[in-house]
């Protein structure tokens, strides 16, 4: 009996690699295809809405463009709020490495005078030293900004045609499988659409709720740069249990370059705060429909997206084992 199973574990085993190394090949178009189906699951509510008073085709175009014109707007925002600190921000940074060092000299670190100056020093000559790699990285970093706005203008067109058409595609395509396992089909779709939306809004909701609690809390230690941290916070909060504690470690730095030890330990404190409101409240009430998912199993699927495809592979891990269990739930029956 562990024999029969066992070969049929490598079976399936050998073609979800297949797919997998497939998709891999193909990671770019991939990549589109998922925040194609991301911008469907965010403005479907609305086009749905405005297409009450409007053609579909043109409650499409509004609907992406309010959401063009809300990203943009909150791009330009960071910038003109970065561009009115940075002056005082100078000024205050370079006390705030001083104060650090004075802190790191003293109990309990006892670091010797002049440590970070050292490795000041270390870092411009390593600049200096490997001036060639450093431009061929920023060479190779503007392909790379080639590939984003590729991936970016094709998720656009994907989600324009999901958007109005989804349905009659998702027909399409079931009009094209034998008639025997299209009712199989229609159900393991229905129940991944609605994982897939229900995660989807359920964390854009958890993620902004997260960057105002982070916003307000910091305008109000007087921490400077609160409008790019708040939006690290929100993007950090799309890898669950890890990506909130990393993006408010950063603001915790620059709390302690800022303001001092004091309001970096608040910052912490924070950190801790924030993960039990986002862990015990926020999920339960946004999330506990889409998302069935045990918190060892959310944080194995984290750590298995992350080993094996980065930071991406670390936000799309809950999602994708979302949707397969809830299939694996409707066709179980």
């Amino acid at each position: 009996m562990a024999a029969a199973y066992g070969w049929r574990l490598l079976v399936v085993g050998a073609a979800v690699y297949v797919v997998f190394m497939t998709l891999g090949r193909f990671h770019l178009v991939t990549l589109a295809v998922f925040l194609g189906l991301v911008l469907t699951a965010l403005l479907e509510p609305l086009t749905c809405l405005l297409s009450r008073f409007l053609p579909r085709s043109l409650a499409v175009t509004a609907a992406l463009l309010l959401g063009i014109v809300l990203v943009l707007g909150i791009l330009s925002l960071i910038g003109a709020n970065v561009a009115h600190e940075w002056p005082g921000l100078r000024q205050i940074f370079a006390g705030g490495v001083s104060r650090i060092e004075r802190w790191l000299e003293g109990p309990p670190l006892h670091l010797r005078h002049g440590a970070l100056a050292h490795v000041q020093d270390w870092i411009s000559r390593f600049v200096t030293k490997n001036r060639g790699n450093l431009v061929n990285t920023a060479v190779s970093g503007v392909g790379r900004l080639v590939e984003v706005l590729t991936v970016a203008a094709l998720a656009l067109f994907c989600s324009v045609f999901f958007l109005h058409s989804g349905t009659r595609m998702w027909l399409w395509f079931g009009g094209q499988l034998p008639e025997r396992g299209r009712s199989r089909v229609r159900t393991a779709g229905r129940a991944a659409w609605s994982t897939f939306t229900g995660y989807t809004r359920g964390i854009v909701i958890v993620a902004a709720t997260n960057a105002i609690l982070v916003g307000v809390a910091l305008f109000v230690l007087g921490v400077p740069l609160v409008l790019p941290l708040a939006v690290l916070e929100f993007f950090a909060a799309f890898v669950p249990l890890v990506g909130s504690p990393v993006a408010l470690a950063v603001a915790a730095v620059v709390a302690l370059a800022a303001k001092g030890p004091l309001v970096a330990v608040l910052v912490i404190l924070l950190i801790v705060v924030i993960g039990q409101i986002e862990g015990h409240v926020l999920h339960p009430l946004v999330m506990s429909r889409a998302v069935r998912l045990h918190p060892v199993v959310v944080a194995l699927a984290v750590v298995c997206g992350g080993v094996t495809a980065g930071v991406l592979g670390a936000v799309v891990a809950v999602p994708l084992t979302s949707v397969v269990w809830s299939v694996y739930g409707a066709l179980r029956t």
